[in-house]
C-alpha cells in the first residue's frame, strides 16, 4: 500500500511529490498528460526565471527533481476513487491501487473558443490567444485586446485587462451580450467597447488574430477567452468530498477536503489559479499528509 497517491502531475502534484518523497514516504503519482501548465509558451511571472520559462520545461524540471528523490510517475488516467476500510482505492482501468491518503491535483480545463486545434495551438504559442491576464497581462501593455465573453464574468475580465491597456473590446460569444445595466455602465465608465457577436471564424492575419462580430471583422494583438472552465473534481466528489456550485473542492487551510485523508491542491480547489499558489498549497498539503501519517504510524529510518 502506498502512503499517498497523487492524482495529477502539474505544478501542484509535482511539488507535493517532491515534498513527500523527501519525507521518505512511499508515493505514486498518476499523470493523465494534460496539465494546463504544459500549454504555457513562456511564463514571465514565475519567480526565479527572469527571462521566463515554458510550462513544459518547468514541468520537466520538477519531474526530474521528484524522481531524484524516488517519486514514481505512471502515465495513466485515474478512472475511479473510493474510500476503503483502510484508506482509499484508486482505479486505473481494470487495475486498483490502495493508498493511505490521496492528494488530488487534477486542475481545470479552460472552455475554448470555437476554432480548429491547429489554429488554437499556433495562436497560443504566438501570444495571439491568451487565457490568464494575471499571468501575462503585462505582455499586452498598450496593445489592442479583445475579450470573448459576456455577463459579469466577461465584464470582470475586461476590466482587469483595462489596467494594462486602454484598447479593450468585449465581444459576445453568442449573438448578443447578456449585460445588466450595471455591467454596461462599468464598461462604459472604463472606456471598454462591448460588441455583439456571434464571435467566430477566427483567423491569424500577420501579427494579429481576427474574428467576426456583429460590426464586421475585427483584429487584435491578443484575444482572451473569458468563457469559464470545467473543474476536474469528479473523482473527489465520487469519494464523497464537498464541492462548491462551480465544482471547486472545499478545503480547509491545510488543504483537507471534507473526506478524512483526502486532500486537494491547485486549481481544483478554489484559489488564484496561479503556478506559485498551486505550489504553495501543495507544500502545505504534503506536510499535513506527512504529519497525519506519522501520527497513525511513526515514520522511522
Amino acid at each position: 500500500m502506498d502512503d499517498c497517491i497523487i492524482i495529477g502531475a502539474g505544478p501542484a502534484g509535482l511539488t507535493a511529490a517532491i515534498y513527500l518523497a523527501r519525507y521518505h514516504l512511499k508515493i505514486r503519482m498518476f499523470d493523465s498528460g494534460n496539465s494546463r501548465c504544459a500549454m504555457i509558451p513562456c511564463t514571465h511571472n514565475h519567480a526565479g526565471y527572469p527571462n521566463g520559462i515554458s510550462g513544459k520545461e518547468l514541468l520537466a524540471r520538477m519531474l526530474e527533481q521528484a524522481e531524484k528523490y524516488g517519486a514514481t510517475r505512471d502515465l495513466a488516467e485515474v478512472t475511479g476513487l473510493h474510500v476503503a476500510e483502510e484508506g482509499f482505492v484508486v482505479r486505473v482501468g481494470d487495475r486498483t491501487y490502495p493508498a493511505r491518503s490521496i492528494l488530488l491535483a487534477t486542475g481545470v480545463v479552460n472552455h475554448r473558443p470555437d476554432m480548429p486545434d491547429s489554429l488554437h495551438n499556433e495562436a497560443l504559442q504566438r501570444g495571439l490567444l491568451r487565457y490568464c491576464p494575471v499571468c501575462d497581462g503585462y505582455e499586452v501593455t498598450d496593445k489592442r485586446v479583445g475579450v470573448v465573453g459576456t455577463g459579469d464574468h466577461g465584464m470582470r475580465e475586461a476590466l482587469f485587462i483595462r489596467g494594462f491597456t486602454a484598447d479593450v473590446t468585449l465581444i459576445a460569444p453568442g449573438a448578443a451580450h447578456e449585460l445588466p445595466e450595471s455591467c454596461q455602465k462599468a464598461l462604459d465608465d472604463a472606456g471598454i467597447a462591448h460588441i455583439d457577436g456571434p464571435c467566430g471564424d477566427f483567423r491569424i492575419e500577420g501579427d494579429q488574430i481576427s474574428t467576426g462580430t456583429a460590426k464586421g471583422r475585427m483584429a487584435f494583438d491578443s484575444i482572451y477567452p473569458a468563457l469559464g472552465s470545467r473543474i476536474r473534481s469528479r473523482l473527489a466528489v465520487q469519494a464523497g468530498a464537498r464541492a462548491a456550485e462551480d465544482g471547486c473542492l472545499e478545503v480547509d487551510d491545510h488543504q483537507r477536503t471534507s473526506v478524512p485523508g483526502l486532500f486537494a491542491a491547485g486549481d481544483v480547489a478554489k484559489g488564484l489559479d496561479q503556478i506559485s499558489h498551486a505550489m504553495g498549497e501543495a507544500g502545505v498539503a504534503a506536510t499535513t499528509i506527512r504529519n497525519m501519517l506519522n501520527e497513525e504510524r511513526p515514520i522511522r529510518r
